[in-house]
């Protein structure tokens, strides 16, 4: 009986906290400036309520929880209306209950079922185990995007939900979710312009796969917000004071750079934290005294504030006049403040601001004004992501990195001969630049003019280059292009055209194999053909039609006689392979090993022991793991585990798109075996500084030192150290004693 009761009170606290997210959800509604619809709104809550009845979620809440704080992330965060609201409460109803995709349009309408069938075509389930299952999903979610960019606004508050709760997940799932949040959903809320969201994602993505770093940097943030406070103060003073003069309604922020951004410059510039110099940056935010003087108050804010302070030459970014692809406004200035340190400040109108915190769904609130131009980039990105996904490629996770090349770059500007002014991702090159005028001018493309000098093809083109394409009719799409181009939509073209090629290609090597076989009166049998792979030292038969076809190899006498060999070389060959040399015979015996192996489950840690580190696990090549890193387990096609650090780059695209091969490992070791650490030293050369170095090194710590080059010029020097350690803890201690050497400035760990 009181166990009926416990559950009933417990039933009536789960309604009333669904009651109270709904409530919540709706008065948030109400406060925005969209249209009233809240009928429709409280329908498809109910209708999801009833769906979603008695499933809980793996944290124990109810299920409905999730839709419901989806459709607030929604609402509040991005700024959709009733439409994205109530796809957002159904999102799950198709997928997870009986109800279809014609139940949904019947009761709600066509609109709602779109976006809602859109959703549920790119969740999890339908692959199973296939390898680029994540890979396949995020195609199918830039195609139903490039119908209704709803789609993908919902799916990254989905995401953004999912990661708000990853606490209550295994661990291999952490990091196979948290792996794709970073490949995928940061970029694309960043190339929708959602910056918030971005940061947010960022950092909880972080927060699980290098923990320990996380709360270091957070609690290195915190012991330095009193200071930063004071500076902040110090800076914006004066510039309130000039503020005020120019009577404009305003208001003064602090943003300080986000753990997640820390920690990658960090890494990428091998600097400590103490060395990070932009953690503050200061954004004014103004009210324009009309639409139309905004973007000359920007400058006027500009000027006055570059009599206080004075500006850097070179970090003046306008994106007030030319907006990013993304929407993006606001003009960046980076100002000496008077402790000698560089502070970026960002000045915005209330209404760009808008549009960097939301994005493309802050143009819906201003579209009475205007927000059209901008609105152009987005179609024009979407079109280049149609046009890519309308070329079938032939490996989803190439397709992902195509994808992502977009999605990250920043822009650069750059002219035409006649003046039209075209917007390129940073990096692009001259045959990047040629393709996105035209495919045609970009496969017959054969240098460039950049204003007015010749060019090659490779040549990186910076903002505000002018840039005249050269071609000829007899040029043809060359196989190194596609080293050369950087963006997706370039990439796509040039690796389709020299596939149609490579298809001719083969077919004509088909014909001239014919008939070299009939001239040599023998029959074409699988045998013989891979007798000619072998003996060209092709990978496969595809690979010497192509040869073939494309002139490359000319069959001739030597090819006859390899045929026309008698069998018996053959058998010579079998005989040393089964009882030749020791070495032969050993490799079939361990390739059986793992046969025995016991089945891996994923869903447990997997525990790295010295012993197990020897017989059964890789350690990998691209990233040279040791005790202490941050790393993850990754079951290859052959069974085997590959141990990757966790923020290696190969580990990031297998994380999204083997998601499932994924394991969470712990290290279990006690400094038994050694593993070879490449350390990078800096400093002021000096007399005996090379005995300093080793003694340190080999003297007080006892470390063997396998290889060891200093380089000297004008006076400063850069050394590589290679050396055997036993885990992170050991080149923790090689750096610090290294740092106390006077003339030594900086020591980093660095891949090989």
């Amino acid at each position: 009986m009181e166990e009926n009761v416990s559950q009933k009170d417990k039933e009536k606290v789960e309604e009333e906290m669904i009651e109270q997210a709904f409530q919540q959800l709706l008065n948030d509604y109400l406060a925005t400036k969209h249209r009233k619809r809240i009928e429709i709104i409280t329908k498809a809550f109910n209708f999801a309520n009833q769906a979603h009845k008695g499933i809980k979620r793996r944290s124990g809440e109810p299920y409905i929880m999730h839709p419901l704080a989806v459709a607030q992330i929604v609402c509040t965060e991005i700024g959709l209306g009733s439409t994205s609201i109530c796809a957002a409460l159904l999102h799950d109803v198709v997928e997870d209950t009986d109800y279809t995709v014609e139940d949904i349009e019947n009761i709600f309408g066509p609109k709602i079922a779109q976006i809602v069938d859109g959703l549920t075509k790119i969740s999890g389930g339908i692959f199973g185990d296939r390898a680029s299952a994540q890979a396949e999903n995020f195609k199918k979610l830039l195609l139903t995007m490039s119908d209704d960019i709803r789609v993908i606004l919902i799916k990254i508050a989905d995401r953004l939900h999912n990661m708000r709760t990853l606490g209550s997940m295994l661990p291999n799932k952490q990091f196979k979710i948290a792996g794709e949040t970073l490949y995928i959903y940061a970029p694309l809320a960043n190339r929708l312009g959602l910056y918030k969201i971005k940061t947010e994602l960022e950092n909880l993505s972080f927060r699980y796969e290098h923990p320990e770093e996380y709360h270091e940097i957070e609690k290195k943030l915190a012991a330095t917000a009193t200071e930063r406070d004071k500076v902040f103060k110090e800076f914006t003073a004066p510039i309130r004071a000039q503020m005020d003069k120019m009577g404009l309604k305003y208001r003064i922020l602090a943003r300080v750079k986000s753990i997640y951004s820390i920690w990658n410059k960090m890494q990428t510039k091998h600097v400590p934290f103490e060395e990070i110099y932009d953690l503050l940056a200061v954004r004014i935010i103004f009210e324009p005294r009309n639409a139309d003087e905004e973007l000359n108050d920007c400058f006027d804010i500009y000027v006055s504030i570059s009599k206080i302070y004075k500006p850097h030459p070179d970090r003046l970014r306008d994106w007030v006049s030319h907006p990013k692809a993304n929407g993006y406004q606001a003009l960046h200035v980076t100002l000496m403040g008077n402790n000698g340190q560089w502070i970026e400040v960002q000045i915005r109108s209330e209404r760009m601001n808008d549009v960097a915190e939301q994005g493309f769904a802050a143009h819906w609130k201003y579209k009475e004004g205007g927000g059209s131009e901008d609105e152009g980039e987005l179609d024009k990105w979407l079109r280049t992501i149609k046009e890519i996904l309308d070329d079938p490629q032939p490996d989803a996770i190439d397709f992902l990195d195509t994808i992502k090349l977009n999605l990250f770059a920043s822009e650069i500007f750059v002219f035409t001969p006649k003046g039209e002014i075209k917007t390129m991702p940073q990096n692009s090159t001259a045959l990047d630049f040629a393709f996105s005028l035209h495919t045609d001018i970009g496969s017959h493309c054969i240098g460039a003019k950049v204003n007015h000098k010749l060019v090659p093809l490779s040549h990186k083109l910076q903002s505000g280059d002018q840039v005249e394409v050269l071609t000829s009719k007899s040029q043809r799409v060359q196989p190194e292009w596609e080293v050369f181009a950087t963006t997706a939509r370039a990439r796509a073209k040039i690796a389709a055209i020299l596939r149609k090629e490579q298809r001719t290609n083969q077919k004509e090597g088909e014909t001239l194999l014919n008939e070299f076989f009939k001239k040599e009166e023998l029959r074409l049998d699988d045998m013989l053909v891979d007798k000619l792979v072998k003996a060209h030292n092709m990978k496969n038969r595809d690979e010497l039609l192509i040869a073939i076809g494309n002139g490359k190899i000319v069959l001739g006498d030597l090819d006859k006689n390899a045929l026309k060999e008698k069998q018996g070389t053959n058998w010579k060959k079998f005989l040393t392979f089964s009882f030749g040399s020791n070495k032969d015979s050993k490799e079939p015996v361990e390739e059986k090993i793992p046969q025995e192996k016991e089945k891996i489950n994923t869903k447990q840690i997997l525990k790295l022991t010295e012993e197990n580190i020897q017989k059964n696990y890789i350690m990998a090549e691209c990233c040279h793991p040791i005790p202490g890193d941050d790393v993850l387990g990754y079951i290859d096609e052959n069974d085997r585990i590959i141990i990757h650090k966790r923020q290696c780059p190969v580990a990031a695209r297998l994380k999204s798109s083997y998601g499932n091969r994924i394991l969470a490992t712990q290290w279990d070791t006690h400094k038994e075996l050694s593993f070879l650490v490449n350390i990078y030293i800096k400093g002021i050369d000096a007399m005996g500084l090379l005995n300093e170095v080793t003694q340190v090194i080999s003297r007080q710590l006892n470390v063997n030192i396998r290889k060891l080059s200093i380089e000297t010029t004008d006076g400063i020097f850069e050394g590589n150290i290679q050396l055997y350690v036993h885990d992170v803890d050991d080149v923790k201690t090689i750096s610090t004693n290294l740092k106390q050497i006077q003339n030594i400035k900086q020591v980093t760990r660095v891949e090989a």
